[in-house]
C-alpha cells in the first residue's frame, strides 16, 4: 500500500511539475527567440560566473529532459552560444544523458507496473526482444533526430533494459545530434530558424548515420555465417529444401509443415516413426493408466450399487492390448501417410557431414536447411551394481508379460509416479525412491501432496529424500540400498525401474565435429527462439533441444522451426516458453501453466492465491471423484493470473480454460463472465474466479448497498428520499430564475 501511495504521489510532482512549467510560460522562455534576445547576457553573465552558470545550466537541462518539456533543443543551441563548440558538448552529452536515465527511472517507477499488469503478455514479447536486440534499436533510434527523445525515454522505461545499458547506449548514440546542435548553437547569430539547423542534408545524414547498426548487424551476421555455415562449400544443386532428422513429434510436425509450404523434405528416422510418444510415452502410458483405472473402477462397482466381482488381472492381456493400441495409432504418423504428403521418408541412421550435406547408410543427401528432432532417451544414473538388476526404464518397460510383485521405482517425477499407480493398481507392491523432499517436486509441496496422500491410500510406499548409492543380486531378489542422514536402507524387488530423467538423442550425429554448440551440462543442443542453432541453417526442436520435454512443445516448436527453414530469412515464428501446460496423469491428475507458487516466491513476483476445493464441484461429486483442488495465483488486487495449478481426476478438462485466458490476456473476470455448462468440471473455473471475487469486494460499496436497500424496505423513508432528490435541482432552479428576473430589473 505504502509503495503505491508513493508512486501516486510521485506522478502527481510530476504533473504539477508539468503544469507549473505551462502556467509560468515555461515555452517561451525556452523558445528560439527568447534565446536569440537573451545571447549577450547569458554570455557576459557566465564570464563573470562561470562555475554556477555551468552548473545552473546543466540542472536546468537535466530537469527538462527528465520531466520530458519541450525546450531540450534550444538548450542545445544555448550551450554552443554560452559555452563554445567543446565545453558545450560536454555539458549536454552529460545532462541529456542524465536527465534522458531521470526519465527513464520516471516511467519504470511510475507506470511500468500499472502497464506490465495491463498488458503482461505484450510486455514480456517485448522484453524478450529488448534481451535480444534493445540496445541495437535503443542506438538506432538515438542516431535519428526526427524521433522526440522523451517518446524514446518513456516507452524504453516500460521494458526490461536495465539502467547502466540504457544510459551507456543513450550517451553514445546522441553524440552525433549533440554535436550538431551544440556546433549550430556557436553560429546562432547567423540562424534564424531551427529549421535552418535540421535542413534535408543533415536529416539525410543522421539517417545515412542511423543506417550503420543495420549495416554493422548485417556485418556480424556474415562474419557468424562465414564462421559456421560458410565454412562449408556449398553444393551446386541441392536435393531438399529440408532434410528432418528424426520422426517423434517434433520431426513429424516440421515435416508435415515444410511439405505444406511446398518445400521439398526428407525425413530421416533409423527406427520407428512416431518416436517415443507413440512407441514407448504417451500413448502406451495412457493405455496403461486407462487400464489400471477400469481396475480401480471395477473394484469400486459395489459402492455404486452394481453387482460386479473384483475382477482379476491378466497382465500379460493388459500389455498386449497396449500393442494393440500402438498399433492402431501408427499410421497417424506411418512412412506411407508422410510419403503421401510428397516427404521422402529414409530409413537408416544420420550422420552430419556439414550444414549442407547428411549422410544416411552411405548415401549423401544436400539440403539447405536441417532440422534436428532425434528426441531423447531415458537416464539411468551410473550407480555400482546397477548393472546386475537388470534395471527396466521407461523403454523397456513395455517388454513385461509377468507383473512383478514387488518393483521399486527410483525416481518420483511424472513417469515414476504414473507407472507406480498403474502398476500398484494392477496388484504389485510399488516403492517409490526419490531424492527430493516431495513427489513431483516442479510443483508445489501442497499439491503435490494430495498426490502423495492418495499414493499412501493405494498402498505405494514413498521414500523421499533418499540417494539410490548401489544395487545387489541375492538369487531371484534384487537389493536397491538407498541412503538418508548417513543411514542405509535395502529395499528387496523383483523389478527395478529408473525414471530418473531423459538424455538427450545428440551423440554420433557429428555435432561436435562440425561445431554445432552443446550445452556442457545437459549435452542438448543450444538454440534461439526461432529454433536456429548457432549454424543459421541448422535448426533443432523437442527434447534434443528443449527444456520441456513433452510431446505437444515438441510439436509447437516443431512447426517453428519448419516455417523458419523453409521460409528464411523472411519468416521469424519465435517460440514463447511463457505459457506451457502439462498435466501428470496420476489420479488425481497434477495439472499447472504459469507460475507455480514457490517459482513466484523464487522470482520475487508479488502475487495472490485463491484456492477453491473440487469437493464442492457437484460433477465431481457426481462422477465420484470429488478430491482436488484447484489453486490460482494472481497479482495483487486485480485478477490477471500468473499461473494455475489443478490437482484432480477433471484436470485435463479445467486446466485449458486457464491457458487460454493467460494467453490472451483474459482475467478471472472474464471467465466469471462466462457461462459454463452445468454440471461439468470446467465449473470449477467458475467457482475459483468467484472466490477471487468475493475476497476483492469492497467493503465500503456494499454498506452503501447495504444501506440503500434498508432504506427501501421502508415505503416512508423511500418516499422522503425521492422528494428529497427531486426538490434539490428545483430548489435550485427557483433560485436561478429568482436572480435571472432580479437581474432584469424586477420586470421593470
Amino acid at each position: 500500500m505504502l509503495k503505491t501511495l508513493l508512486k501516486i504521489g510521485g506522478g502527481l510532482l510530476v504533473i504539477a511539475a508539468v503544469i507549473a512549467f505551462f502556467v509560468l510560460d515555461g515555452p517561451s522562455h525556452l523558445s528560439f527567440e527568447a534565446l536569440k534576445k537573451s545571447q549577450s547576457s547569458f554570455q557576459s553573465w557566465y564570464a563573470d560566473h562561470a562555475a554556477l552558470a555551468i552548473a545552473g545550466f546543466a540542472g536546468l537541462y537535466v530537469v527538462v529532459t527528465a520531466l520530458s518539456l519541450p525546450g531540450a533543443a534550444v538548450l542545445s543551441l544555448a550551450a554552443g552560444a554560452i559555452f563554445g563548440i567543446w565545453l558545450g558538448s560536454l555539458i549536454v552529452i552529460l545532462s541529456s544523458t542524465t536527465g534522458a536515465t531521470g526519465a527513464f527511472l520516471v516511467t519504470r517507477y511510475i507506470l511500468r507496473d500499472a502497464i506490465r499488469s495491463r498488458f503482461r503478455q505484450r510486455i514480456r514479447t517485448i522484453n524478450r526482444g529488448v534481451a535480444r536486440d534493445g540496445a541495437f534499436y535503443l542506438f538506432t533510434l538515438r542516431l535519428i533526430p526526427v524521433i522526440p527523445f522523451f517518446v524514446i525515454n518513456t516507452v524504453m522505461g516500460l521494458t526490461s533494459m536495465r539502467v547502466l545499458t540504457f544510459a551507456v547506449v543513450s550517451f553514445v548514440g546522441m553524440l552525433p545530434g549533440t554535436f550538431v546542435y551544440v556546433n549550430a548553437g556557436t553560429q546562432l547569430a547567423h540562424i534564424e530558424s531551427p529549421g535552418e539547423i535540421l535542413s534535408f542534408t543533415v536529416i539525410g545524414s543522421f539517417l545515412a548515420l542511423a543506417l550503420v547498426p543495420w549495416v554493422a548487424k548485417i556485418c556480424i551476421g556474415w562474419w557468424k555465417f562465414h564462421r559456421t555455415s560458410g565454412r562449408f562449400s556449398r553444393p551446386k544443386l541441392f536435393s531438399y529444401d529440408v532434410v528432418v532428422i528424426g520422426a517423434g513429434s517434433g520431426g513429424l510436425t516440421a515435416a508435415n509443415v515444410a511439405a505444406t509450404l511446398r518445400g521439398k523434405v526428407a525425413l530421416v528416422e533409423k527406427a520407428h516413426m512416431g518416436g517415443d510418444c507413440l512407441n514407448t510415452g504417451c500413448v502406451p502410458s495412457k493405455a496403461l493408466i486407462r487400464a489400471a483405472q477400469l481396475r480401480t473402477d471395477v473394484g469400486l462397482a459395489q459402492e455404486w450399487g452394481l453387482g460386479l466381482s473384483t475382477g482379476t488381472v491378466d497382465f500379460a492381456a493388459v500389455m498386449e492390448r497396449v500393442q494393440q493400441v500402438i498399433a492402431t495409432v501408427a499410421p497417424h504418423d506411418s512412412r506411407e501417410r508422410y510419403r503421401a504428403m510428397g516427404v521422402a521418408c529414409v530409413s537408416g541412421t544420420a550422420r552430419i557431414r556439414d550444414p549442407y550435406r547428411i549422410e544416411v547408410n552411405g548415401e549423401v543427401l544436400t539440403t539447405r536447411s536441417i532440422i534436428i528432432a532425434t528426441g531423447s532417451r531415458p537416464q539411468v544414473p551410473s550407480i555400482p551394481g546397477i548393472e546386475s538388476l537388470g534395471a527396466l526404464t521407461s523403454d523397456t518397460i513395455w517388454s513385461l508379460r509377468t507383473l512383478p510383485p514387488r518393483l521399486v521405482i527410483v525416481g518420483g517425477g511424472p513417469v515414476g509416479c504414473e507407472l507406480a499407480q498403474c502398476f500398484a493398481r494392477f496388484g504389485s507392491h510399488v516403492t517409490i525412491i526419490h531424492g527430493a523432499d516431495h513427489l513431483l517436486d516442479k510443483e508445489d509441496a501442497d499439491m503435490a501432496a494430495l498426490v502423495t496422500a492418495r499414493f499412501h491410500d493405494e498402498g505405494i510406499t514413498v521414500e523421499t529424500n533418499r540417494r539410490v548409492i548401489r544395487g545387489e543380486r541375492a538369487g531371484d531378489d534384487r537389493m536397491v540400498i538407498s541412503e538418508k542422514d548417513g543411514q542405509e536402507q535395502r529395499h528387496v524387488c523383483d523389478a527395478v525401474l529408473f525414471a530418473v530423467g531423459r538424455q538427450p538423442n545428440t551423440s554420433g550425429l557429428g555435432l561436435q565435429e562440425i561445431g554445432v554448440e552443446l550445452h556442457k551440462d545437459k549435452d542438448s543442443i543450444v538454440v534461439d527462439d526461432l529454433q536456429r542453432t548457432n549454424f543459421p541453417n541448422i535448426y533443432a526442436c523437442g527434447d534434443v533441444s528443449s527444456a520441456f520435454r513433452f510431446t505437444h512443445i515438441a510439436g509447437a516448436q516443431g512447426w517453428r522451426a519448419a516455417a523458419n527453414a523453409v521460409l528464411a530469412p523472411f519468416s521469424k515464428q519465435r517460440f514463447d516458453d511463457a505459457i506451457v501446460p502439462w498435466i501428470t496423469f496420476t489420479d488425481p491428475a497434477v495439472g499447472r501453466v504459469g507460475l507455480s507458487e514457490a517459482e513466484a516466491k523464487e522470482t520475487e513476483t508479488p502475487f495472490e492465491i485463491t484456492r477453491i476445493d473440487l469437493a464442492d464441484n457437484d460433477r465431481a461429486i457426481a462422477d465420484g471423484t470429488a478430491y482436488g483442488t484447484v489453486k490460482v495465483l494472481t497479482e495483487p488486487g486485480r485478477d490477471t493470473i500468473l499461473g494455475a495449478t489443478v490437482v484432480g481426476a477433471q484436470a485435463a478438462e479445467i486446466l485449458p480454460e486457464f491457458v487460454l485466458a493467460m494467453r490472451h490476456g483474459l482475467g478471472l473476470g472474464k471467465l466469471l463472465d462466462t457461462i459454463h455448462v452445468y454440471p461439468t468440471a470446467s465449473e470449477a473455473v467458475v467457482q475459483v474466479a468467484s472466490a477471487w471475487k468475493r475476497a476483492h469486494a469492497s467493503s465500503r460499496q456494499l454498506a452503501w448497498v447495504e444501506r440503500y436497500l434498508k432504506l427501501r424496505r421502508s415505503p416512508a423513508k423511500t418516499a422522503w428520499l425521492v422528494g428529497a432528490v427531486l426538490a434539490v435541482p428545483l430548489l435550485g432552479l427557483g433560485i436561478w430564475a429568482a436572480l435571472a428576473w432580479l437581474g432584469r430589473g424586477g420586470g421593470d
